[in-house]
């Protein structure tokens, strides 16, 4: 490693956080974990710690921009800069729309779509600051299709992808912005679904994940570029996913 950055992770406590935290620390990044579930944190910090990584670890709720402005100030206070974001904090409690899941809209919104802005808000004047940065964002191939029970959530991501590539077009080039979108991947987002029969459907689904690793190597790729290279976007699949 050459070429060691600081890169925070939200979202990092399971799945795709989780795996991004550890494939970075492991290539000799410093990684600043935030979630809300700040026992697991402890325990990912200490399993870096343990195999000669560094991190830290930050209590983050990203729908809240006082704690998303928080995470980002107290890690430039720390190590003197930010390198990267990861925003990755999603959830995805499928639903028909008849089923009329309010509250399960509103919050899923509050995280996908407000959560992404808040960590943009707040890494934004870091990055034009010092010339230099990059925007990760987490989508999905929700991003680019809509299934039966997701309109509510591939509309997140598809404002999610919206939104970043606005800000891709808007900043300066010194600043580098990339979505990743994951088709079926290792994950909790199966629990979140509060509907048993299309729980049941989803977990069928998805019988045949990639790893998370899978798009954490994919968010290594495009950190590791060349300062004149910006990886806009980049799709990832099992070879099984239509």
């Amino acid at each position: 490693m050459t070429d060691s950055k600081v890169v925070l992770v939200t979202g990092a406590s399971s799945g795709i956080g989780h795996a991004t935290a550890l494939r970075l620390a492991g290539e000799g990044h410093h990684v600043v974990l935030g979630a809300r579930r700040t026992d697991r944190l402890a325990t990912l910090a200490g399993a870096i710690r343990d195999a000669g990584g560094s991190a830290d670890t930050h209590r983050l709720d990203v729908t809240d921009p006082g704690s998303v402005t928080a995470f980002v100030d107290t890690a430039v206070d720390r190590h003197g800069r930010i390198d990267v974001i990861v925003n990755n904090a999603g959830i995805g409690p499928l639903s028909r729309l008849d089923s009329l899941l309010t509250d399960e809209w509103d919050r899923t919104i509050d995280v996908n779509i407000r959560g992404l802005l808040h960590g943009i808000a707040a890494a934004l004047p870091h990055f034009q600051r010092r010339g230099a940065g990059h925007f990760v964002t987490i989508a999905s191939v929700g991003a680019h299709e809509v299934m039966p029970t997701g309109a509510v959530y591939c509309a997140t991501k598809y404002a999610a992808w919206a939104i970043t590539e606005g800000l891709r077009l808007e900043v300066d080039p010194s600043i580098r912005v990339t979505t990743v979108s994951p088709g079926i991947v290792e994950s909790e987002i199966a629990d979140s679904i509060t509907e048993p029969d299309v729980q049941e459907a989803i977990r069928a689904y998805r019988e045949a994940p990639i790893s998370a690793d899978a798009i954490a190597a994919a968010v290594s790729y495009a950190i590791g570029q060349p300062p004149d290279v910006d990886v806009n976007e980049l799709v990832i699949r099992p070879t099984r996913q239509r």
